[in-house]
C-alpha cells in the first residue's frame, strides 16, 4: 500500500484504523492526535517527516521533550503514540522498518492513586442531595455519586449509561468499557433507591420533551450538549462543589478518585482482588494490586498515628525519653 503524502494524512490514517478495527474509545484517539500532531511539528522544523524519520530523531524528539520540563508520563505516552503508528506503517507496507521499535521509554512515575476515607464520601454523598437548583437536579447529582461509589465506573462510563440498561429496577448494570468490552457491576440498595428516584423525574422531563416534538433521549443522564448527555468536565465541576459544600479537601477529590476509593474500600473489607479487577474492568491484574500497595500505605500510617509504641518511639527521637527508659 502506497504511504500517505504527508504526516497529517498518516495521522488521520492511523487514527481511523485505530477507531475502526481496535475500538479505540474517542479519548485515546484525541491522545494519539495530540501526541502524533505534536512529532510531526517537531519533525517538520527539522525537514524531516514520519516516512524519512530515523532512530536518531525519535530519540533527539524524547531529549526535546524532556529539555522542554515534560513528565515521564507524557513522554512515554508520546513515545508509545509513535510506536503504535510506526508498527501500522510497518505493517500497512509505508514503511520497511519501524525506526521506534527498539527504543526504550522514560518509564512512568509510580505513584499511589489519592483516595478518600468512607466518612468523606460520606460526606461527599450527603452533600449530593443537598446541591442543586431544583429538586430534579439533587436527585440526579444523588444518582451520579451514589452510581458511582457503587459500581466504581470510570466517570466516562457513568456519563453515557444508556437509559436502558438502568430499567426494571436492576440489581446489576450492564457497563461498556475501555476498548468496547462489556462488564456487569451489582448495584448496593442507596444506589438502587437513588436511580429509582432520579428515572421517575428523568422520565417524566423526557416525555415533556417529546410532547414539544423533541426527540427522546436514549442516556440515563440526558444533556442538551453535542453529546447527548452530561459530560465529565461537567461532573468534575460537580464534584469539585460537591466536596466544598461536604467539607472536604477539594484537591483529593477528583471523579477518578471515587473509583479509587470503591476499590480501596473493597479490598480493606475483604474483598478478592480478581473480583475487584472484574468490577474495575481491568484487564491486566497488575493494573488492580496498585490498591494493595494503597491499602498497605494507609495501614502503615494508621499504625504510625495511633500505635503506643509508635509515639513513644517518636519522642525518643525528638530527644525526649519516655518515663520507664531507666528500667530496661
Amino acid at each position: 500500500m502506497t504511504a500517505p503524502a504527508d504526516d497529517h494524512q498518516w495521522i488521520s490514517t492511523f487514527l481511523e484504523a485505530q477507531a475502526a478495527e481496535a475500538g479505540a474509545a474517542r479519548n485515546t484517539l484525541l491522545a494519539y492526535g495530540r501526541d502524533l500532531k505534536d512529532a510531526a511539528s517537531w519533525l517538520f522544523h527539522r525537514e524531516s517527516g514520519f516516512a524519512t524519520a530515523q532512530r536518531a530523531d525519535i530519540e533527539a524528539y524524547l531529549i526535546a521533550c524532556d529539555a522542554e520540563g515534560l513528565s515521564r508520563a507524557t513522554r512515554a505516552r508520546r513515545l508509545s503514540a509513535l510506536k503504535q503508528i510506526y508498527r501500522f506503517a510497518f505493517e500497512e507496507g509505508w514503511r520497511s522498518d519501524n525506526p521506534a521499535i527498539q527504543i526504550s521509554g522514560p518509564g512512568r512515575d509510580k505513584k499511589l492513586p489519592k483516595t478518600l476515607e468512607v466518612i468523606e464520601v460520606d460526606r461527599l454523598l450527603d452533600a449530593a442531595r443537598q446541591t442543586g437548583r431544583s429538586p430534579e437536579d439533587r436527585l440526579r447529582n444523588c444518582c451520579l455519586m451514589e452510581l458511582l461509589y457503587a459500581t466504581g465506573m470510570r466517570v466516562s462510563e457513568l456519563v453515557s449509561l444508556p437509559v436502558s440498561s438502568a430499567r426494571g429496577d436492576p440489581q446489576m448494570l450492564l457497563v461498556l468499557g475501555k476498548g468496547g468490552k462489556e462488564r456487569l457491576v451489582p448495584l448496593s440498595p442507596p444506589a438502587r433507591d437513588a436511580l429509582a428516584a432520579w428515572l421517575s423525574v428523568r422520565d417524566k422531563a423526557d416525555e415533556a420533551n417529546r410532547s414539544k416534538g423533541h426527540a427522546s433521549s436514549r442516556f440515563l443522564f440526558p444533556s442538551r450538549g453535542k453529546a447527548g448527555h452530561l459530560t465529565r468536565h461537567f461532573f468534575y465541576l460537580l464534584i469539585k462543589d460537591l466536596a466544598v459544600t461536604g467539607g472536604v479537601d477539594p484537591e483529593k477529590v477528583t471523579p477518578h478518585t471515587l473509583r479509587h476509593a470503591f476499590a480501596t474500600h473493597l479490598l480493606a473489607n475483604g474483598a478478592d482482588l480478581r473480583a475487584i479487577q472484574t468490577l474495575l474492568g481491568h484487564a491486566d491484574i497488575a493494573t488492580t494490586e496498585i490498591y494493595t500497595h494503597v491499602l498497605e500505605a494507609r495501614l502503615q500510617e494508621l499504625v504510625m498515628d495511633h500505635h503506643p509504641l509508635s509515639k513513644t518511639r517518636r519522642k525518643t527521637d525528638a530527644g525526649t525519653a519516655p518515663p520507664d527508659s531507666e528500667k530496661d
